[in-house]
């Protein structure tokens, strides 16, 4: 009687599972873009002298009289977490099933 599980999950829990991914997908990309530019500015993350935001936001706090460092790796850093979290309500509004076409 009725459909099978496979036909059921293709149609009604794939399409709704997808949305859920594809809208979090940007804000663990957030955060872990925020962690590992944590760890690399406490010195926990990648070597020194390799480059990394956490290292550029170091050398700025380090260097006070250049003060470009800080101010432009803290510019990109903010402006690139604002972007995903843009991208992520934008990929949640383009594939929510149950948004109403008007």
């Amino acid at each position: 009687l009725g459909l099978s599980d496979r036909t059921i999950m293709i149609r009604h829990v794939l399409p709704n599972a997808m949305v859920s991914t594809l809208t979090f997908l940007p804000f663990i990309l957030t955060g872990s873009v925020t962690v590992l530019t944590s760890l690399d500015f406490l010195g926990f993350g990648l070597p020194p002298g390799s480059p990394s935001l956490g290292e550029l936001l170091n050398q700025g706090k380090n260097n006070l009289h250049a003060p470009w460092l800080g101010f432009s790796s803290f510019f990109l850093l903010s402006l690139m977490l604002s972007l995903l979290v843009f991208i992520g309500e934008a990929v949640r509004d383009a594939f929510d099933p149950r948004k109403t076409l008007v």
